[in-house]
């Protein structure tokens, strides 16, 4: 039976040694999650959405604050997050609730998108019905009529969460469907403390 990965005390230090190894073998989009959320009377909701930012405080996304998801993170801040490698066999289970970013952070990130990325979200009425794809091609064209230039101001309405964890759980493949799975719980002093779960 093979080794499992070393477990480090701190699940963000996991968490990064697992993501380094996924950037390195996984063939398209190692960053991408599945974003589960939730309406206050507790019917869920679930789509992917890519990573864009992770350090010791959570995990950043970015979308139209107009959007399903985010009218449910209003009225429900709680969030599961999802990844699954599957080149790698192992998945990372993250449960928390989320806050939103500064303006800073989300002007910082917005400056780095693409152009036409940055005009499609000022196009955009995401979530909202579309009447046909041409409606979409022609609501883009007024905006690059409107910013001919680089100069692209951050839409009022577009900006980021970051995701705060309340626990992780680690899964590693294994032979015979033995594998193994690692949770951390935050304690009541903010410690992370570690468990192992059956398979």
């Amino acid at each position: 039976m093979p080794e499992t990965s070393q477990q480090h005390a701190d699940p963000f230090a996991q968490f990064q040694a697992w993501f380094a190894e996924a950037e390195a073998s996984e063939p398209a989009d190692p960053n991408a999650m599945i974003v589960v959320t939730a309406t206050p009377d507790g019917r869920p909701s679930a789509r992917a959405i890519l990573l864009k930012g992770v350090d010791a405080s959570g995990f950043v996304f970015y979308t139209n604050k107009d959007s399903r998801k985010s009218d449910e993170l209003a009225a429900n801040p709680a969030v599961f997050l999802l990844f699954y490698w599957k080149s790698l066999g192992r998945q990372v289970r993250i449960e928390g609730t989320v806050e939103p970013v500064t303006d800073a952070e989300a002007d910082a990130y917005y400056a780095t998108r693409p152009r036409i990325s940055r005009l499609g979200a000022w196009a955009s009425q995401q979530s909202r019905p579309l009447e046909s794809r041409s409606v979409l091609e022609g609501r883009l064209a007024e905006y690059e009529a409107l910013y001919p230039g680089d100069e692209i101001p951050r839409p009022p309405y577009w900006s980021g969460y970051r995701v705060l964890p309340e626990r992780f759980e680690f899964w590693q493949n294994m032979p015979y469907r033995l594998h193994d799975r690692t949770t951390y719980a935050r304690g009541p002093d903010g410690s992370w403390v570690t468990g192992k779960l059956f398979p």
